[in-house]
């Protein structure tokens, strides 16, 4: 699915993975992991079949600019097939490659020039201005382990806000809603709304009346059965405040 708004065209192509593109700038967000960009994911449920976009093995490398908001969504294969040669990839800062149970290579040893970033900071990339914000699940909260730790503690991660040709497209990243979030000044919310480790829809269809965005674009969500939820009911439920939704659904 693809959907046009304001001059840009947006895409979930599964789990994290965004691709925002205009005429001059296309940025992705979170690219890969669980086989999204290569072919080899498949449902967990028929239900999620019809409301996840089907993998596709691919590997564009058009992407002038890549955000990372932390060390699950840090896939360096997913970068590889979106970047091109000149991206810029802005990484979060508490992303600690060698101390995860992956093989992952650190920031500097990838073939593309490499920003790290912290929460609440600002700056331009490949064009882009960007702002990040905290990301993490309330540690009395639902979303912790059996021993209490947060699946996403404070520090871990973050999400962009980015000004696309003036557009505001917000990603929160993994993250439960966040005193400020609703304050925030969002053309496009693209929330997470699977649950288990990330708000759930009850939880983002709130938080995008509270925001008024002109269009919001789920994700993160039927990806695994731990992220299976009813998007429809989401969409109904975000209708009822009068804000359009848009999701990819067979």
């Amino acid at each position: 699915m693809t959907v046009h708004h304001d001059g840009l065209t947006i895409d979930w192509h599964g789990y994290a993975t965004i691709r925002i593109a205009t005429g001059d700038t296309v940025i992705y967000v979170d690219p890969g992991r669980y086989g999204v960009l290569t072919g080899e994911w498949t449902a967990d449920s028929p239900a999620a079949t019809e409301a996840h976009p089907p993998a596709t093995n691919s590997r564009p490398r058009d992407g002038d600019l890549v955000c990372i908001t932390h060390v699950h969504h840090y896939d360096p294969d997913g970068i590889d097939r979106v970047a091109a040669p000149d991206a810029t990839v802005l990484a979060f800062d508490g992303i600690r490659p060698r101390e995860s149970r992956r093989d992952l290579p650190r920031f500097v040893d990838l073939p593309h020039e490499v920003r790290t970033v912290g929460v609440q900071t600002q700056g331009v990339a490949a064009g882009v201005p960007f702002w990040t914000v905290h990301a993490y699940n309330d540690p009395e909260g639902p979303r912790v382990g059996p021993d209490g730790t947060p699946f996403h503690p404070r520090g871990r991660g973050c999400g962009f806000l980015l000004s696309v040709d003036g557009t505001r497209v917000f990603w929160p990243g993994d993250t439960d809603v966040l005193d400020g979030h609703a304050e925030l000044d969002v053309d496009v919310l693209c929330p997470p709304i699977g649950g288990s480790f990330t708000m759930n829809r009850g939880e983002a269809a709130a938080l995008a009346a509270a925001m008024e965005p002109a269009l919001v674009v789920p994700v993160h969500y039927n990806t695994f059965d731990a992220l299976e939820t009813d998007s429809q009911a989401f969409a109904a439920d975000v209708a009822e405040s009068g804000v359009s939704v848009a999701l990819d659904e067979s």
